[in-house]
């Protein structure tokens, strides 16, 4: 089923889980990332970057895919497409194109102009019958060629947002995209709970889920957190498997008779299947669909 990221948010926030956001780059993660949810009957959200966007020629491509895809394996577990770090042109453009949920990244913006803008798109989005994610306090590291070192989000800046109605709130408390340093200090949970004292509980996103110690992540579920986005462990367990195909005298045959992707791609979605089912039992959604 595609639908609005905002009743499995919503649930899960409830219930103390996570919604896993896992990002997709072509036809074998979305299989790989879906195959898993509906083997765990778990709700899930596809992320798609308006880099990856254009990849995948177009977001209305993208929702073709997706939707191709879902129907082919029968999934009957919810699933939500949604723009990651959208701009504010993006976002409208992924609303037009039949996406069902869309994040706007306006934390570049002055505070007053990110308000203004975070308004407009809440509007319209509601009036769509899409979910709306916005950003307060910048993430670390890069995301889709967006640099920004990381910033603990002000909680008042945060409660102004979520007064306008946003479905769930993405809040800067230390985490990065890409890897993490061997120094990185870890997430403010102390901020964490501010922002969510502040917002009367909003449904809050964890970034750049990715290499943050099991453990932190299931103590920021407890402290509000309802989404956690996936992306650079996929995009590693992926190549891994690709590679290993390969180094595993694969390669010989590849140089004789050329390459059938259909080989060579297969263990990297299986890998990302696997990886999958791996951060569901972490995040607490598994069997949330039944």
């Amino acid at each position: 089923m595609l639908v609005s990221a905002k009743e499995m948010i919503d649930k899960a926030h409830a219930g103390h889980y996570a919604i896993g956001a896992f990002n997709i780059n072509n036809l074998e993660w979305i299989k790989g990332i879906l195959t898993a949810c509906e083997e765990t009957k778990s709700p899930v959200i596809l992320g798609v970057s308006e880099g990856a966007g254009k990849y995948m020629c177009g977001f209305k491509n993208v929702v073709n895919m997706v939707k191709g895809v879902h129907d082919y394996l029968g999934i009957t577990v919810p699933v939500a497409i949604h723009l990651d770090h959208g701009t504010y042109e993006g976002a409208k453009a992924c609303i037009e194109a039949g996406f069902t949920s869309v994040m706007f990244d306006g934390s570049h913006y002055s505070f007053e102009e990110n308000l203004a803008k975070s308004k407009e798109l809440i509007e319209l989005a509601h009036s769509k019958g899409v979910s709306i994610e916005c950003e307060v306090g910048g993430i670390g590291g890069e995301e889709d060629g967006t640099l920004s070192m990381g910033e603990l989000a002000d909680p008042k800046e945060c409660a102004t947002i979520a007064s306008l109605g946003v479905d769930f709130l993405a809040a800067g408390i230390g985490n990065i995209h890409g890897v993490y340093p061997k120094d990185w200090k870890g997430l403010n949970f102390e901020r964490l709970g501010e922002i969510q004292k502040a917002t009367n509980g909003k449904p809050l996103v964890l970034h750049g889920g990715s290499g943050i110690p099991y453990e932190q992540v299931h103590k920021a579920i407890t402290l509000g957190v309802s989404k956690v986005n996936v992306n650079t462990e996929l995009q590693i367990e992926f190549a891994k498997a690709t590679r290993g195909y390969i180094e595993a005298g694969n390669d010989e045959n590849i140089a004789k008779k050329g390459y059938d992707p259909r080989k060579l791609l297969k263990p990297g979605t299986e890998a990302i299947s696997a990886k999958v089912k791996e951060l569901l039992k972490i995040f607490g959604s598994e069997g949330k669909a039944l």
